[in-house]
Order: C-alpha cells, then sequence, then structure tokens
C-alpha cells in the first residue's frame, strides 16, 4: 500500500487531477472531490472523510443502485473533503476499486491482459456455457456493453483471443493514453458483468436457434 501512496502522491505532484468522473483539488494538505462536472459550484452537499465516499460511490442521480463503479453515471451536487494522502487513496478506492493500482502496473509495463477467451474458457457451472460465444457475437457484445457513453469509462487493454483484438471497439476505447492530469481507467480483464452478458447471449442464441 505505501507503494500506492507514492504512486498517487507523485501523480498528484505532476498535476493528475482527474479519475473517472472524480475531480480533486488540493490545498496544502486538505483535498477536495467531486463529480467532475460540478466543479466551480457553490451549492454541493458537503462530505467528510474518506469512508463518506462508500456511499457517494453507490447510488447514481436518481438513487439507484451502480453495480458497476466504473459506469458513467456517478451521483452529482455533492463535495468531499479529506484529510492526508493515504485517506485519499482509500477514497478513490471507493470510487474506483483497484483502479490506482492498475495504472501503477501499466506503467510499470507489469500489467498483463487477460484475453477475453482465456477468462471464458476458466467459467464453470451455470457460466461454462460462454465459451460457445462467437467472435462476432463477442464482439458486438462488447461495442454495447463496455461503451464508454453509458457502459463503461474503462479503457480495454484486453483482446478477444491472443493476436485478435475487439474489432467493434473505436481506437480511443483501447488506448491507454489520457490528458495530462488525468488518471484512465484501465480494464485488463473481462469483468464479472461482462460474463453474464455473455451467457445470456449465448442462451438467447440457443434459444432462436
Amino acid at each position: 500500500m505505501l507503494r500506492l501512496t507514492q504512486t498517487l502522491t507523485q501523480w498528484l505532484e505532476k498535476g493528475g487531477a482527474e479519475i473517472g468522473e472524480v475531480r480533486i483539488g488540493v490545498r496544502e494538505k486538505e483535498f477536495s472531490l467531486c463529480h467532475r462536472d460540478d466543479a466551480g459550484r457553490e451549492d454541493l452537499a458537503i462530505f467528510h472523510g474518506p469512508e463518506a465516499a462508500r456511499g457517494l460511490s453507490n447510488l447514481d442521480d436518481h438513487g439507484a443502485y451502480r453495480p458497476l463503479k466504473s459506469a458513467p453515471n456517478l451521483r452529482h451536487g455533492w463535495a468531499l473533503f479529506i484529510s492526508g494522502i493515504e485517506a485519499l487513496r482509500h477514497a478513490l478506492d471507493y470510487f474506483y476499486p483497484a483502479m490506482l493500482g492498475v495504472w501503477r502496473s501499466h506503467e510499470m509495463r507489469t500489467l498483463s491482459p487477460v484475453p477475453l477467451r482465456e477468462t471464458l474458457e476458466r467459467q464453470t457451472g451455470m457460466y461454462a456455457v460462454t465459451r460457445k460465444i462467437t467472435d462476432r457475437q463477442a464482439g458486438a457484445m462488447v461495442a454495447d456493453f463496455c461503451r464508454t457513453d453509458g457502459g463503461c469509462l474503462k479503457r480495454i487493454l484486453w483482446p478477444l483471443a491472443p493476436g485478435t483484438p475487439v474489432p467493434s471497439l473505436p481506437v480511443e476505447k483501447t488506448n491507454a493514453f489520457a490528458p495530462a492530469g488525468v488518471m484512465p481507467l484501465l480494464c485488463h480483464e473481462a469483468c464479472n458483468l461482462l460474463v453474464a452478458r455473455a451467457r445470456e447471449v449465448v442462451k438467447k442464441g440457443e434459444h432462436l436457434a
């Protein structure tokens, strides 16, 4: 954890100010967080401490639960004040679990993306059927489920299979590059929600056959 704290400190010192939909302000040893769309607003509800990030990250603007923390539907209207870099790291981990560590691994070139086929081959029980998904089905599924607008903010680093990229994704969705001051959210392996969607796709195909 010390290495992650150092990584976060160095990123902030270089002008880091945004991760996902969270904007970070720095004033001496205090940090202020808000939705990036709310930067500059003075009518925000005030919260304090990293634990408050748990509740703020759980619901969208309509009060609905957010099963995917990297979905572009983080609630608006709040400002979170935190003292200390350790507390900031904990807060960011509530908003975007493990993303600081994944980004650090990518920067150190130790991150190993896992092909979708490899992820599906590991599935057992009711999810073993996902191995039957075709490349065409998988491409369409990923393009819809993982799209940045309304799906997921992460950049997809994994291919369908070794040497076979996901052809349905735009270049910016598979590029880890981000503007200065922005820490990109990186996806190095398909999530459980996508695996569950793959099962739905396969079962629907079997039903229509």
